[in-house]
């Protein structure tokens, strides 16, 4: 008798683009395991706590969550991993028997691209364009592998922002207004952390003026798609050293993979498949 398929899904807003289900729907198929996965868009953020408690009664085996719900999901899970606590930020659910686990994968997704230059980086400062889940789970990623002197935050609402990480063992975080940005250029790395340049988005508009860029940067997009955003278009005509959000999404998409199933992803094919399937687009 064939099993039965499991279920797994993205939880997030309007993320039909998303190359989740790409990624392991591959991943799956080539290592011929009964799963599937899906996109739940969920509109409406006071339906999660519903759309979470109905997981657990249709024993969906997974989640990963996008924005804006890293954080919102929390109170509904039944435990956090050690990384999911220390941000409050969770990308990834395991349904474990009916406990929902919330983890956080992008941590060290975020910090595998940029592993390859720690020694230039480590003991620099380091900026984030951005004050979601996503900045928060690279402020932690900096923090636990490449000791940085001082990240910069820039953000619309300082204030909120600061209350948000009022709780953070970090005191090495300077938050600052998104609309003077100049001290990015001081910055060994700039990262994105909003939807800004995403595809659908106005494409010629990037975070910050491009004036701020130059060779001596590491600038990383958290976008992946399109897989060449704007800013990292002028980055690259800037000398800059750039890296593409696909590198995290990956990055995170394995480990996920991994707490659901308890196999390895086949990361090279799952990446062939993947870039083949964004430059047909």
């Amino acid at each position: 008798m064939k099993r039965a398929t499991k279920i797994l899904g993205l939880i997030g807003r309007a993320v039909d683009y998303s190359y989740s289900p790409l990624i392991h729907n591959r991943a799956c198929g080539l290592l011929g395991l009964e799963y599937h996965y899906t996109i739940f868009n969920i509109s409406d953020p006071s339906l999660i706590g519903d759309a979470l408690r109905g997981a657990k009664a249709l024993g969906i085996a997974g989640f990963n969550v996008t924005i804006p719900y890293k954080k919102t999901v929390v109170p509904f899970l039944d435990a956090l991993s050690e990384e999911a606590a220390s941000i409050l930020a969770v990308n990834t659910i395991v349904n474990d028997g009916g406990k929902l686990i919330g983890h956080n994968t992008d941590i060290a997704g975020f910090a595998a691209p940029l592993l390859p230059y720690r020694e230039s980086i480590t003991g620099t400062t380091l900026s984030i364009f951005g004050g979601g889940g996503a900045a928060l789970a690279a402020i932690e990623a900096f923090n636990r592998f490449f000791a940085p002197k001082e990240i910069l935050i820039f953000v619309r609402d300082p204030e909120k922002t600061r209350s948000l990480l009022e709780k953070s063992a970090h005191d090495n975080l300077t938050i600052l207004h998104s609309g003077d940005p100049a001290k990015m250029r001081e910055c060994r790395v700039m990262v994105n952390a909003t939807p800004i340049g995403t595809r659908g988005s106005n494409t010629s508009f990037l975070p910050f003026e491009r004036e701020l860029l130059h060779s001596g940067q590491i600038v990383y997009d958290m976008v992946y798609n399109p897989l060449e955003t704007p800013l990292l278009q002028a980055a690259k005509q800037a000398g800059a050293t750039t890296i593409s959000g696909i590198e995290m999404l990956i990055g995170q998409a394995e480990r996920s993979f991994t707490l659901w199933t308890g196999m390895q992803m086949p990361t090279m094919a799952v990446r062939e498949s993947l870039l083949q399937e964004i430059h047909q687009q």
